[in-house]
């Protein structure tokens, strides 16, 4: 019976596959903007550590820097969370659902843009004096 040979093969790619698919869904949730928490201990401070050179350079640079890496890494976590479900789920990706994504992050990159410019969230320079 050919099913027996190449069972458990399938079954550990499959494991594997799945676990692969669980760790992205895990690490896309924890980047998306989905989770409340996720912005004031994720998503600003790696948009923060991503400008901060920027800033050092030109402090003008700093808030485009920052929107730039805030907007990377939500789509980051929209991108990875989709892509674990859809190996969870075993479906094909659509490019549809990736542009809803990006209007997503679009919008919490705004939110965050406005924090910046009100200073809500510090320059680097302020920090450091």
């Amino acid at each position: 019976m050919h099913l027996g040979s190449n069972s458990s093969g399938g079954f550990k790619r499959g494991a594997k596959q799945r676990t692969l698919s669980a760790v992205l869904v895990g690490v896309g949730y924890i980047l998306s903007p989905l989770s409340w928490w996720n912005d004031m201990f994720v998503n600003i401070p790696l948009a923060y550590i991503f400008a901060f050179p920027f800033s050092l350079m030109n402090d003008r640079w700093f808030l485009s820097a920052f929107i730039l890496g805030y907007w990377l890494s939500n789509l980051l976590g929209f991108v990875l969370l989709h892509r674990g479900f859809v190996g969870l789920m075993n479906k094909q990706t659509t490019s549809l659902t990736l542009a809803r994504h990006i209007v997503i992050t679009i919008g919490y990159t705004g939110i965050m843009m406005l924090f910046v410019w009100l200073h809500w969230i510090p320059m680097p320079n302020e920090l450091i004096q």
